[in-house]
């Protein structure tokens, strides 16, 4: 098949939409350390687990062992209003570039939540439901999972609140009303709502919160609502399981054409989607079937891969939460208001964490006026305006296609471009008027937040 004979965009059939989601840690040799109790500093056990989360989500958090588990028929027919999503081959970003690599990209902003995070928040909205329960609580960075969350409740008839970073609730006023159209609650966090939250506050005046903070603040609420539970669009087992999808419909899609990707990059927050796209790659790779080259792109005012330490740490500022082996920059790290707030996050998914550690996986940090400059980029000849957080891995993408030009190489390079950005016009027009700035903190800022790292 010649090159041009491989389409603009690849979708599946819907009849080979996967039915199952992959679970990549039952090829993991070193399995993700798991959750402890943070009075007891035991293994948290499903007991435990089911206050603050529902049961099945337990049950998928906890298990280490299946390979496949079968995607619910009802979570099924409700993917078939947006899924498969496409995997684009970026013609027209070569031919920018004049780049001997070969670019895809697999678009999950087909959908009106406008990003990836609806493959995960119907899952959890669809086992609340079937638990009975009356609502569910959580928070939200950029808005893209509140408002995927707020979508599925209503689907389903389930309250919703969402606590939203307050920087990103004061940047992006649509996004929040998009969830109130949906029937959401929306509050500011950190707010005086919540006992954690008047701490918070008090602690750090005029803050502008965190994604730590606002899921202290969703757990604490859940604890305190009878029939409702917590839930969470990244960080944790349960969400890259679901997320999971994405690889899978993409490797189906390549593998139709025989095409094999060299490197795959995702924007790394809490994981989810990153751990989504990679995992039946790296699934290969575990197995020793094939090799690939995995990034993980930060922003360089929030590494926590590039720049934090591995450890044991809680996902939360209030430490209310249960606590995670992971690469952290401490739960008392709040991060500068930068406008990828979707990556706003002190640490990582712990499987991403394990595998990075154990040398599957590399990372990198980017600026986000550089960040903007690949959007900006990619918008003008690809006609999707992006998020800022995909826009970090098509800053690196970018690169690796030019590096390519200069030596000669023929690589294949495919990334996750996550959702649009045509809620974050506000950031766009700070980066369009010269008002961006770049901020990389101190070895003193980080050693803030790491010095409040528990000591095991």
């Amino acid at each position: 098949m010649t090159e041009r004979e491989i389409p603009y965009k690849i979708y599946l059939e819907e009849k080979d939409m996967p039915k199952q989601w992959y679970n990549v840690r039952a090829d993991m040799e070193n399995k993700p350390a798991p959750l402890l109790n943070a009075e007891t500093r035991e293994a948290m056990t499903a007991k435990e687990l089911g206050v603050v989360f529902c049961d099945e989500l337990v049950k998928q958090e906890l298990n280490d062992t299946d390979r496949y588990i079968d995607i619910p028929q009802e979570i099924r027919d409700f993917y078939k209003m947006y899924r498969p999503a496409p995997l684009v081959r970026a013609y027209c970003l070569e031919e920018k570039l004049q780049t001997p690599a070969k670019i895809y990209y697999k678009f999950e902003g087909n959908n009106t939540s406008g990003s990836h995070k609806l493959n995960s928040a119907i899952a959890q909205a669809y086992y609340a439901k079937r638990q009975g329960l009356k609502g569910v609580t959580t928070e939200t960075g950029a808005g893209q999972w509140g408002t995927a969350l707020s979508m599925a409740c209503s689907y389903l008839g389930l309250d919703c609140k969402v606590f939203m970073v307050k920087c990103s609730y004061e940047q992006k006023p649509f996004r929040r009303e998009v969830m109130r159209t949906y029937g959401a609650g929306v509050t500011p966090s950190p707010s005086m709502d919540t006992e954690v939250g008047k701490k918070i506050l008090a602690e750090h005046p005029g803050t502008k919160g965190s994604l730590g903070c606002a899921i202290s603040e969703a757990v604490e609420t859940a604890l305190k609502s009878e029939g409702y539970r917590y839930v969470l669009g990244s960080v944790l087992n349960q969400v890259l399981l679901h997320q999971s999808i994405i690889g899978m419909e993409t490797k189906l899609a390549m593998d139709q054409y025989g095409i094999k990707p060299d490197m795959i990059i995702g924007c790394a927050g809490g994981g989810s989607n990153l751990g989504g796209l990679i995992s039946p790659f790296m699934g290969e790779k575990l197995r020793g079937e094939a090799d690939y080259q995995f990034v993980a792109v930060e922003p360089a005012s929030c590494p926590s891969l590039t720049r934090g330490v591995y450890a044991y740490d809680f996902c939360d500022t209030g430490m209310v939460c249960p606590m995670a082996k992971m690469y952290t920059l401490g739960s008392g790290f709040i991060p500068s208001p930068n406008h990828a707030g979707g990556l706003r996050y002190h640490g990582m998914n712990p499987v991403l964490s394990q595998l990075y550690h154990d040398g599957y996986m590399e990372a990198c940090a980017v600026e986000q006026t550089a960040v903007f400059e690949a959007a900006e980029q990619f918008a003008r000849v690809e006609g999707i305006l992006p998020a800022p957080e995909s826009s970090h891995a098509i800053k690196v993408a970018i690169d690796e296609a030019m590096r390519c030009k200069e030596t000669g190489e023929e690589k294949t390079i495919l990334f996750g471009l996550t959702g649009t950005g045509y809620f974050d016009m506000y950031a766009y027009e700070k980066f369009h008027n010269g008002k961006m700035e770049d901020y990389i903190p101190s070895d003193e800022d980080l050693q803030k937040g790491l010095a409040g790292i528990p000591k095991m």
